[in-house]
């Protein structure tokens, strides 16, 4: 979507009909889902305007035309992204993407770190994201219940499904139907194909671990676009796994490519970005949320915001640190927190195991093009077992690859000779890795820091998060399970290793305003609307009552459209 002055606002006495709080991927789908429901919606950004194409500034440059081929200056990363450097994606054509970590404190135990991983602008990680876009299924949605961590989530697939149909046609996913219980079927565009080492693996793996499934990642690509997709002016993936520079062919979601551009089309949407929501303004005697406190980003100038409908979608820990800042008389703990949960049962993924090796007989065979994903076994602890030695379950990613080929902007060389050794590809590999889910646990918590203030003046999140015991012993066996399934696979000189990555970095945190059936227990209902204030919706990953194994952006999707169905009808028959 193109910047128009019309569309971006700083000053406005207007009542809107709805603040969205954020930009992201949930922030995105609230405003397109209001704005074509035909509300007068006002976006609200706390960092810079990103234009879609223009603003992509590290597409399209090659490892050899950035300076220290793709990483970053050392100095600069002291200086400015020590924690955003820790992020996967994070390179120099990326780096500008991401926060910087000198004006965005917070704190964390030294024996309990955190890795806050931030993209504050306009897209927030939508530019940024994996894009693996899973459905979550009945296993997941009824795990707290069956075993009594966390509590039980007040909605089914039944409750969902519809909706997680309606945004995969719009957003574009690719993969194919497998009939999965523990893994629900999407919307699908056509998958990408496995190249013939993964193929064989799979065939090898499924013969020996009956009830086990490889399958081709689910990926929010555009591989045959629709209509649809091409009236959003996006087109057919390129397989350049260049995606988090930013895409001008728009050819995987974000907010910029799609959600952006369905809400201006309808001339009801506002953005103001560069916008600091500082807490939320409540009338006490209404019990309604009437507006949003904002700082300015750059002056550090106050103003505020009206409207009718508030939805946060500032990430979980940014929609968190909103409400606990916001306290009135009712509500000395923050706002909507008469539960006392609030900043409470903060998870994340666990990708502290991986496995891989060599796989001969594929010397003659090479791949074409940089797939933009890998492959999945999804998760095959499903049903509870008390004979395992900890609960829940994970999934397995991985791909098959040539040595020279993975990463060979990385390897030390100049000239003629270093030309020709990059012609010659090395060795098959394949590699896997875990994703596994983290228990919601009352003591990994987010509070106000009682002394520590930001640039903005206000008071840091203190966070304080650790994976258990039950997460380590999950990590062993799939790194147990792995090495099985690659000696069966016929893999040789297999490593298998775990780590000690501490949460944050899996960048899937959810929890910390949790939906549920009790008000004395939750944050928000099962519409994602608060049990407190009738007219206050959270549609983030705070939401969340569980991890699952599966990456979160899909649901997050479902659950913002589904909410502002539900809003919208009850502001019509003025219920809120």
């Amino acid at each position: 979507m193109n910047k128009t002055n019309d569309l971006y606002i700083s000053n406005s006495t207007k009542v809107y009909d709805a603040i969205v709080v954020g930009s992201g991927i949930s922030g995105g789908w609230a405003a397109k889902e209001l704005c074509e429901k035909g509300l007068n919606t006002l976006m609200v950004e706390r960092g810079r305007a990103v234009e879609h194409r223009k603003d992509y500034i590290g597409e399209n440059k090659a490892p050899w035309q950035q300076a220290y081929r793709t990483k970053v200056d050392n100095l600069l990363v002291a200086q400015q992204h020590k924690i955003q450097q820790q992020c996967y994606a994070f390179t120099d054509a990326t780096k500008h993407f991401f926060g910087n970590d000198r004006d965005l404190p917070y704190s964390t135990p030294k024996d309990k770190p955190f890795s806050w991983i931030r993209a504050n602008q306009l897209g927030g990680k939508s530019l940024l994201w994996h894009r693996q876009s899973y459905r979550l299924s009945d296993y997941d949605f009824e795990a707290n219940k069956l075993d009594g961590y966390g509590n039980d989530w007040p909605i089914r697939s039944k409750d969902i499904s519809n909706w997680y149909s309606h945004v995969e046609k719009h957003a574009g996913i690719s993969g194919k139907k497998e009939n999965l219980p523990e893994l629900p079927d999407s919307e699908f565009l056509p998958p990408f194909e496995m190249n013939s080492v993964e193929k064989t693996v799979k065939a090898k793996i499924e013969s020996v671990f009956i009830g086990r499934k490889m399958i081709m990642g689910r990926t929010a690509h555009l591989t045959k676009p629709t209509q649809l997709h091409i009236e959003q002016g996006r087109v057919q993936c390129q397989a350049r796994n260049e995606c988090q520079a930013g895409c001008s062919f728009g050819a995987y979601f974000s907010t910029q490519s799609s959600t952006l551009p369905a809400a201006a089309k309808t001339g009801l949407l506002n953005i103001a970005t560069d916008s600091v929501v500082h807490s939320l303004i409540y009338d006490e005697q209404k019990n309604r949320v009437i507006g949003v406190r904002v700082i300015d980003n750059n002056d550090l100038s106050q103003r505020e915001y009206y409207a009718k409908v508030v939805f946060l979608c500032a990430s979980t820990l940014g929609s968190t640190q909103v409400l606990l800042n916001t306290k009135t008389k009712k509500f000395p703990k923050g706002l909507a927190n008469s539960s006392g949960v609030l900043g409470h049962y903060l998870m994340d993924h666990n990708y502290n195991a991986s496995a891989g090796g060599d796989i001969a007989g594929f010397e003659d065979e090479i791949d074409s093009g940089r797939r933009p994903c890998g492959i999945l076994i999804p998760n095959f602890y499903y049903k509870p077992d008390p004979k395992r030695k900890f609960l829940r379950g994970y999934m397995l990613g991985g791909s098959a690859y040539r040595e020279n080929w993975k990463n060979m902007h990385r390897q030390d060389g100049i000239g003629v000779e270093f030309k020709q050794k990059m012609r010659q590809a090395g060795k098959w590999k394949f590699g896997m890795y875990a994703m596994g889910e983290m228990l919601a646990r009352f003591e990994n918590h987010v509070s106000l820091h009682p002394t520590l203030k930001d640039k903005w003046g206000m008071p840091q999140l203190d966070i304080h998060c650790e994976f258990s015991e039950n997460e380590k012993l999950m990590m062993e066996d799939a790194k147990e399970q792995m090495v099985l399934m690659l000696k069966a696979a016929g893999v040789t000189n297999i490593y298998a290793k775990t780590r000690n990555k501490v949460p944050g970095l899996a960048i899937h945190e959810v929890g910390t305003a949790r939906m549920g059936h009790d008000p004395k227990t939750s944050v928000l209902n099962a519409m994602n609307q608060s049990h407190d204030i009738p007219n206050l919706f959270v549609t983030d990953g705070s939401s969340f009552c569980s991890t699952a194994p599966q990456n979160p952006s899909l649901t997050f999707m479902a659950l913002t459209a589904r909410a502002v169905d539900y809003a919208v009808k009850e502001l019509s028959a003025g219920r809120i």
